[in-house]
């Protein structure tokens, strides 16, 4: 399995490993700010505010340009503002409910791994739809047709360049958000949200900022944002970008605001319904990780659902897996949105 995983996850060629950069100027648009005079000392006090204050970090004002086309692509502005006019505006794609099956004003918004192509979790949408339930693919930012003509990957999103990534999950947060708000301009009332990887810790930081999101998919989940980029195999060109400049303690702290192990709380607050689903030979996302997600939602005594699948972080998208992954994740939604 860890030889599949391998294969897999090599045969992509063009992965850049870029230079180390604390991203000061990525901080501007943030509602907090410090006088720290040395990077890493300002970017641990934002931190500290935006975990003391998360619901300010992650408000927005909606947007008011929602724009559905022809082609069943919705389009709005970003509620965050970037340097990128392609990242700023938002692109996702919505699957209405079989009408023959709708089963009430449901609707989940579908958050995808990184590096994720345009046509990927689409058949999970359709998926989705054909039970009744109408779904919402995000293009994350900086991927697909939010990425900018210099990249051929997703490398703005997840990278060396340590505030540009947190601006990157914090804009991911809020547009997923506003999908939330465009659904009930159409009167969906009953809201859930799957996210996969990369998207499985968006949707965490965004259902756990969000009341109206009551049903949950994570798809790959992880404590802290830190470990994943440190340890994974997928991530290993960005871990060597920033070794050497910074070690995995202080990468932990200055990304503490976006790692889900710090809104257990608030999360378990909501009492909502959620999956969790982890592999067992994952070497992007280790088991050691998801586990810990575990022993925090058991602790709290959280209504949840475990599926660990005999797989690992790739392989969960070749066959056979991909397809009991799909069966979890639409069982659970039917069952329980």
């Amino acid at each position: 399995m860890h030889a599949w995983e391998l294969d897999l996850a090599t045969r992509s060629t063009d992965r850049v490993v870029r230079p180390f950069d604390w991203g000061m100027e990525w901080t501007k648009g943030w509602p907090f700010h410090s006088a720290e005079p040395r990077p890493e000392a300002r970017l641990l006090a934002l931190n500290r505010m935006a975990l003391e204050h998360s619901a300010e970090f992650f408000a927005y004002r909606p947007p008011h340009d929602f724009r559905l086309q022809e082609d069943a692509w919705l389009k709005f502005t970003s509620a965050v503002e970037t340097p990128y006019p392609q990242n700023n505006t938002v692109h996702a794609r919505y699957f209405p409910a079989n009408p023959r099956l709708k089963r009430g004003p449901k609707a989940v918004v579908v958050l995808p791994h990184f590096n994720a192509s345009p046509q990927q979790h689409v058949a999970l949408c359709a998926g989705i739809a054909k039970l009744g339930i109408s779904a919402v693919r995000l293009s994350l930012p900086y991927h697909d047709r939010r990425m900018p003509p210099e990249l051929t990957r997703a490398d703005y999103s997840v990278s060396s360049n340590i505030a540009r990534t947190i601006d990157a999950t914090r804009q991911a947060v809020i547009d997923t958000r506003s999908c939330f708000d465009w659904l009930e301009q159409r009167g969906y009332t009953d809201l859930g949200i799957v996210g996969t990887s990369l998207g499985s810790c968006y949707a965490f930081l965004a259902t756990a900022h969000d009341e109206r999101i009551r049903v949950n998919v994570f798809n790959h989940c992880s404590t802290y944002f830190a470990d994943v980029v440190w340890t994974g195999l997928s991530t290993r060109h960005i871990r060597e970008g920033i070794e050497g400049q910074i070690d995995l303690d202080r990468l932990r702290a200055v990304w503490d605001c976006i790692s889900p192990v710090h809104y257990m709380d608030r999360f378990a607050a909501m009492h909502k319904r959620s999956l969790f689903l982890y592999a067992t030979y994952d070497t992007t996302f280790l088991p050691e990780f998801s586990k810990q997600v575990v022993e925090h939602i058991q602790k709290r005594n959280l209504d949840h659902k475990l599926v660990v699948m005999p797989c690992g972080h790739y392989t969960q998208g070749e066959s056979p897996f991909k397809f009991i992954a799909g069966y979890q994740i639409c069982s659970f939604l039917k069952r329980n949105l």
